[in-house]
């Protein structure tokens, strides 16, 4: 089989097309993460005006801190739970609708508006559904016997946030599930109700297993979404309370870093989520991989 290459008549052209997408590499990734391991090293004052070196000071203070030990316990509540619900809703959406014959097209428009939504905006709309005033959410939960208030219940505020991120990020794994379930030929599907297998044993045979590249692809950037970009959602609706219990470890970088003007313990903790983040995705990949079925 001959395969086709791209022949470019100045070899520099190539060069130019990679330089817009290098460059943004390096300005906005490469340089603020060198800034960011520079600075867990040192202690600066308010102002930038005098910077000492602590060697491994900051990172050593973390160890002694309550406050970020907390916000590593509940980012590890938080991250898998906003990653089995959005992956969950997702596949369980894109199974129904591929199942639907009639207006798909109308419910898989309804089911990626929420995609372009901003996190904020999303945040702010559970809020308002789940404000223990106004909200509908608690009006109707009051009705069956619970009084919901997630300003005063930590547990009441991490179901909000849970629910506030997953909801932004359903979008974005329905489509790709629905792009997977396009791609299993339907005569395997066929072939396997005519041999007398039921709905569910042909999900959990056939299109599942068939369905795993793109499970383990959703379930590493929805892992990586929850750990970084998940702020706004805290920021709109909690703010990291009540008493800390929604303070995940992006959110405590903020606070320490831009109210706290901490900069050195900001710096260290934004390289140990960093560390902890690729840490996962190598775990991912080399453990969780081989039982993906390509």
């Amino acid at each position: 089989m001959q395969t086709k290459r791209t022949v470019f008549g100045n070899r520099l052209l190539p060069y130019a097309f990679l330089l817009p997408q290098l460059a943004v590499t390096v300005i906005f990734f490469l340089w603020p993460a060198t800034q960011a391991v520079i600075q867990s090293f040192q202690r600066e004052d308010a102002f930038g005006l005098s910077t000492t070196w602590v060697g491994l000071a900051n990172y050593a203070d973390l160890l002694h801190e309550p406050t970020y030990l907390n916000s590593l316990k509940v980012t590890a509540i938080f991250a898998p739970a906003v990653t089995l619900l959005s992956v969950g809703l997702g596949l369980v959406f894109a199974v129904s609708l591929d199942r639907l014959v009639r207006g798909s097209r109308v419910y898989a428009a309804l089911l990626v508006w929420p995609y372009a939504v901003a996190p904020a905006v999303a945040g702010i709309m559970w809020w308002f559904l789940f404000n223990p005033t106004i909200g509908l959410l608690p009006y109707l939960l009051a009705a069956v016997g619970y009084r919901w208030d997630h300003s005063l219940q930590p547990t009441d505020a991490m179901i909000l946030v849970v629910i506030a991120a997953s909801w932004k990020q359903v979008s974005y794994n329905f489509l790709f599930f629905m792009a997977g379930l396009q791609a299993i030929p339907k005569s395997m599907i066929e072939a396997a109700a005519i041999d007398g297998a039921g709905p569910v044993k042909r999900f959990f045979t056939i299109v599942f297993p068939l369905l795993s590249p793109t499970t383990f692809f959703l379930a590493v950037i929805n892992l990586v979404y929850a750990m970084f970009d998940t702020f706004p959602v805290i920021h709109a609706t909690t703010g990291g309370n009540p008493a800390q219990s929604t303070n995940i470890l992006v959110y405590k970088v903020f606070v320490d870093g831009f109210i706290g003007l901490n900069l050195g313990s900001s710096a260290a903790q934004s390289v140990v989520l960093m560390a902890i983040v690729v840490t996962l995705t190598v775990i991912q990949f080399k453990w969780v991989e081989r039982k993906v079925t390509y």
